[in-house]
């Protein structure tokens, strides 16, 4: 991205959870964080400009279930898989397979 260390280097949330092949679009990426949807460090979010760095715990309410990363990079594109899932690590529980029920529940459901 720039010349600062990789630690430094920050992005919008929005912007990375597209980058990073979470969301399909930016456009739901930003009705995703607008909506309550995913938190910072533990605090929820609601502006899609929130700027992340390398470090941060972001934590998302997704359809398909609970999803905690830890962002290892900024993106510079909306590459293939393999260089999407260097953007992060996943630290999340493992968790069943929901059904359709249960998917359209949390569909509604913003994080606390």
């Amino acid at each position: 991205m720039t010349g600062e260390p990789l630690g430094e280097q920050r992005q919008r949330i929005d912007k990375w959870l597209f980058f990073a092949r979470l969301v399909k679009s930016r456009a739901l990426a930003q009705a995703l964080v607008e909506g309550g949807f995913v938190s910072v460090n533990g605090q929820v979010i609601t502006l899609p400009s929130r700027m992340i760095r390398c470090g941060d715990r972001i934590d998302l309410a997704l359809e398909s279930g609970d999803k905690r990363l830890v962002m290892r990079a900024p993106g510079e594109r909306r590459g293939p898989y393999p260089e999407a899932s260097r953007l992060y690590e996943d630290v999340s529980e493992p968790q069943a397979r929901l059904s359709a029920f249960e998917r359209a529940q949390r569909m509604v459901r913003p994080l606390k």
